[in-house]
């Protein structure tokens, strides 16, 4: 497919109709607190709907329930294999990569800053990572599992910011287009699942071409039931590539919006890292997996760190090797990178499940949110603007 300015604003102007339309009756029956307090004992597949529940929501969820017809249940499995395989390094590219990218474009960063994400970005966080793991589960799609009902309270979470903002003329529509518009999911789809990718290959992370094609697929499935269109993602890394190139070159750049969210991630992420020794490794490794430029727009503060940290692609090469040579030290290292990940999102969530529920108003600070062959070693297609 080939991306235009032209297609991109187009996108820039389109929401999500059904889940818009069904917020849009939700408000206009006052029956969002109804639907929210309901929705909390609907967290897993298979899961009956609870009695007394809007027939809006119902008929949205009923429809909303299943994948999509054309998902390839092998790519999945290889994409969780994958999944797998590197997921403390995939944590460490969301954290210090695709969240950063996020506040890169300054609407989003705006968006974020009006709906109050400022406040709180450990939920964003927690949220994000919470998501990431049910989708990663063998069983994510079957019942019992957490995923499908948490990607659709997330899409109609969407909705409902999109349904703010217009209400309480908080977003000036004719410069900015539509929030959370096609344009922008399909920006974050990226972010989420390439950029990731490009981060590993940034760290020198051994991967082979198809658990990397597996992995953008896996997102590519997220996207599809987080409401995207369709007809309009990329459906190959080529595409994928030549899709964030222009959306980079249309739309990235400073903004204060966007160096406040960037201030108060590494200050989460601080608190995170036991004492204050290793603190500034966490700007160092935003700087070098989003690159000096863009570091400098979000004010990313240079440390001494920030030569050492080139040198954490040996250090991983190293570990590599033992994996690769050692099926004990391959699983040492596998559950190391289990523990890390479920550590981190515990410190973010401090133990709690994640809710997504719609709010009933901006007001309130609520944030929005392998054993893959190893003999091809994946890298990043060229780079295109077209």
């Amino acid at each position: 497919m080939t991306y235009t300015e032209a297609s991109m604003s187009a996108l820039r102007q389109a929401g999500d109709e059904l889940a818009d339309a069904t917020v849009a009756t939700l408000f206009e029956r006052g029956e969002v607190g109804k639907f929210n307090t309901l929705m909390r004992y609907v967290s897993t597949v298979g899961a009956p709907l609870p009695e007394g529940l809007p027939d809006v929501a119902r008929a949205y969820l009923e429809a909303t329930r299943t994948v999509p017809t054309w998902v390839d249940w092998g790519e999945m499995e290889k994409a969780r294999l994958f999944f797998i395989d590197n997921n403390v390094h995939i944590s460490t590219a969301l954290s210090f990569a695709s969240m950063p990218a996020c506040y890169l474009v300054p609407r989003v960063a705006k968006l974020l800053s009006t709906t109050h994400g400022l406040k709180y970005p450990s939920k964003r966080m927690a949220e994000t990572g919470q998501f990431t793991v049910y989708l990663m589960q063998p069983d994510a799609f079957e019942a019992g599992s957490r995923f499908i009902p948490a990607a659709q309270k997330v899409r109609l979470l969407h909705a409902s910011i999109r349904h703010h903002l217009a209400r309480e003329n908080l977003w000036d529509t004719d410069t900015y287009g539509t929030p959370i518009c096609q344009e922008d999911m399909i920006g974050g789809q990226m972010f989420f699942s390439l950029l990731v990718l490009d981060s590993l290959h940034r760290l020198g992370i051994h991967m082979s071409a198809e658990g990397a094609e597996a992995y953008y697929y896996a997102w590519r499935v997220v996207g599809a039931m987080l409401g995207v269109d369709q007809d309009a993602v990329p459906k190959t890394l080529d595409e994928a590539r030549r899709f964030l190139d222009l959306y980079m070159v249309q739309h990235m750049g400073p903004s204060p919006e966007g160096t406040l969210l960037t201030r108060q991630l590494i200050d989460l992420y601080e608190e995170v890292v036991p004492g204050t020794l290793f603190d500034p490794i966490v700007s160092a490794l935003i700087r070098h997996l989003v690159g000096d430029t863009c570091a400098d727009w979000l004010q990313v503060p240079r440390t001494r760190w920030d030569t050492l940290v080139k040198a954490v692609p040996h250090l991983l090469g190293v570990l590599e090797t033992i994996e690769d040579r050692s099926p004990l030290g391959a699983w040492a290292l596998d559950r190391l990178g289990h523990l890390t990940s479920v550590l981190e999102l515990s410190s973010l969530t401090r133990g709690r499940v994640m809710h997504y529920a719609i709010p009933d108003t901006l007001k309130k600070d609520y944030d929005i949110p392998s054993t893959a062959p190893r003999n091809q070693r994946w890298t990043p297609p060229a780079a295109t603007v077209s």
